[in-house]
């Protein structure tokens, strides 16, 4: 069989629905070693799995962020939460990567503060696997277990930064996620409970105790979940605030802990 050419690849991922075909094709065709690893990648695709497990990485924040087989994609929108936590706390010396995923909010966060003790944590092991190799590069410690049962003790009021991508898909509305997510990633990393917000309530009752005085809890939400979480925040005795970036339609929302009680 002659090598697939870039117009054959282009053919392919259009008529299985990719919507960039043209910018897929030149991904594959670059992050291929051989002839057969473009058949294969393009097979891949074409059954839907996401570009990203496809190609092996996501660019996130200017980086190139590992993702495997089976573990939640970074999303271009969730760069503004980094943005947001950089803003908040620019000189942060304690992050924490909370439902880490392959660990890219980590990432992206230790690659703009100078040294900064940089931890991250997920339920899912093939999760805090993929985190272990993308944290490396910035002595980054990645930890397995439920939220903050997962993280050292000597953390506790120490968290200048606690980024919390958490899950908040609502339950029901998990069947109408695309195929790509809802069929190949963590349905512990997409599922949030009834409304959305089971996980980022169990994560706002305890961050208090995590956070340093000043430190600063940043989750992304929906549009019309915002609220909700801001109440929520507030409820847990935390400075909430929000933020928009309508360009790449996130929403953030942020709790800071008083500096004083």
């Amino acid at each position: 069989m002659p090598p697939l050419t870039t117009a054959s690849v282009v053919t392919a991922l259009r008529a299985a629905g990719c919507v960039f075909a043209e910018e897929e094709a030149e991904l594959i065709l670059a992050t291929a070693r051989t002839p057969d690893d473009v058949t294969a990648m393009v097979d891949r695709r074409v059954l839907g799995v996401p570009l990203e497990v496809v190609l092996g990485w996501a660019e996130f924040a200017g980086l190139r962020i590992a993702v495997d087989p089976g573990v939640f994609v970074p999303r271009r929108r969730t760069e503004f939460l980094v943005e947001r936590a950089l803003a908040a706390v620019p000189h942060a010396s304690v992050v924490v990567d909370l439902c880490c995923g392959s660990g890219a909010l980590g990432a992206a966060l230790a690659a703009s503060l100078d040294g900064a003790e940089l931890h991250a944590a997920d339920i899912d092991p093939a999760a805090v696997r993929c985190a272990r190799r993308n944290i490396a590069p910035y002595g980054g410690h990645a930890h397995e277990g439920d939220l903050f049962t997962a993280l050292p003790a000597g953390l506790r009021g120490r968290v200048d930064i606690l980024a919390a991508n958490v899950p908040y898909v609502p339950t029901g509305d998990v069947p109408l996620l695309p195929g790509e997510a809802r069929d190949h990633e963590p349905l512990v990393a997409l599922d949030g409970g009834t409304d959305g917000l089971d996980v980022l309530r169990r994560v706002a009752a305890e961050a208090p105790r995590w956070l340093a005085p000043g430190g600063c809890l940043l989750v992304e939400t929906s549009e019309r979940q915002e609220p909700h979480a801001v109440e929520v925040l507030r409820g847990a005795g935390l400075i909430a605030g929000t933020a928009v970036s309508e360009e790449r339609a996130a929403h953030v929302v942020t709790g800071t802990r008083p500096t004083s009680r």
